[in-house]
């Protein structure tokens, strides 16, 4: 029989184990300690009395947490309201950029960096495009969220790029796309593999990759990285300011999994539902409670990392000067 869970469950039942074989970090144990404790009498809370018969009810605080499933929700509408007022009456353009998974192990090693230079030769790959007078000739503006997983909590890293499709130019014009796709797929690939592989091999002399202590192993995988198709994705979303604000909360705080996914557990087995885009079906997955949890906390982002990053005209600093 399978009996219904939740992440919170799953972390109360068996993330000691994790603990006391020391394989969690403290920065782990801490996000765990806020999944545990959210709401719940330690995070504290209002205290409702009906004035009638007298029962009470508590109602506890959030740990507001970026990795809780139970926060996010609410921090993902309360963002997109905001972004709502910076919306351009043009269309918008999805763009996915994703590193292989031959570097999944370099990113389990230094994950700040590797995460650091992904948002910059992703946005460094677009802004040559758009500078270029043959396509658009000015300045563009991107918002990108980075994910780590992909359905089956896998790690996948991928960079979700949100973009107004147009550039302003030096005299402060817009110039818009006229092409359904913005740039071509196939050239931006090219572009931001060679970028990222340039930079790894920085990053790789400069000591930033120090735990990756082979030197001949740093480049036959950059070598190998070259002769490879990397995957970018480009889809134009409909010219209509409800279907943007959508895009902006589904991607905006996603995390790994939400307790809606999760089917149940049955003899320390995990079931959660999943979707195959080999085949565009909804499955069913099982894992050992203990892969799950490890599958779960890779995802756990560095101390401080930003993951929602704003660029060009959407840049924080300029971003009303440029919209006006």
């Amino acid at each position: 029989m399978i009996n219904p869970t939740t992440i919170q469950q799953l972390l109360r039942d068996h993330v000691d184990d994790a603990i006391h074989e020391n394989t969690l970090d403290g920065h782990r144990r801490k996000v765990c300690g806020h999944l545990l404790h959210c709401h719940t009498p330690v995070m504290g809370g209002i205290q409702y009395r009906c004035d009638r018969c007298d029962v009470q009810v508590p109602l506890y605080h959030g740990c507001r947490d970026r990795h809780c499933p139970q926060c996010q929700g609410r921090a993902a509408r309360r963002w997109s309201e905001r972004q709502q007022q910076d919306l351009l009456p043009v269309t918008y353009f999805h763009l996915v950029f994703t590193l292989p998974h031959a570097l999944n192990g370099w990113v389990q090693l230094h994950p700040e960096v590797i995460y650091n230079q992904l948002f910059k030769n992703a946005w460094q790959t677009l802004q040559t495009f758009a500078a270029d007078r043959r396509r658009l000739g000015g300045q563009l503006g991107m918002t990108a969220v980075l994910h780590t997983w992909g359905q089956n909590l896998g790690q996948h890293v991928h960079l979700h790029c949100l973009i107004p499709g147009g550039v302003l130019t030096e005299s402060h014009a817009w110039h818009g796309a006229k092409s359904s796709y913005l740039f071509p797929v196939r050239a931006l690939s090219r572009h931001f593999r060679g970028r990222m592989v340039s930079s790894l091999r920085a990053c790789a002399n400069t000591n930033k990759l120090h735990r990756v202590s082979r030197a001949e192993e740093i480049k036959k995988k950059l070598d190998q990285l070259m002769t490879k198709q990397w995957v970018v994705y480009s889809k134009p979303c409909i010219n209509r300011t409800e279907t943007v604000i959508r895009y902006l909360a589904r991607y905006s705080h996603k995390i790994a999994i939400s307790d809606h996914r999760l089917i149940g557990m049955a003899e320390d087995q995990v079931y959660f539902r999943y979707k195959d885009y080999r085949d565009d079906q909804s499955k069913v997955m099982k894992l050992h409670y203990d892969e799950f949890i490890r599958r779960f906390l890779i995802h756990v982002l560095p101390n401080g990392f930003m993951r929602i990053r704003h660029y060009g005209l959407l840049a924080n600093r300029c971003r009303k000067a440029s919209l006006e």
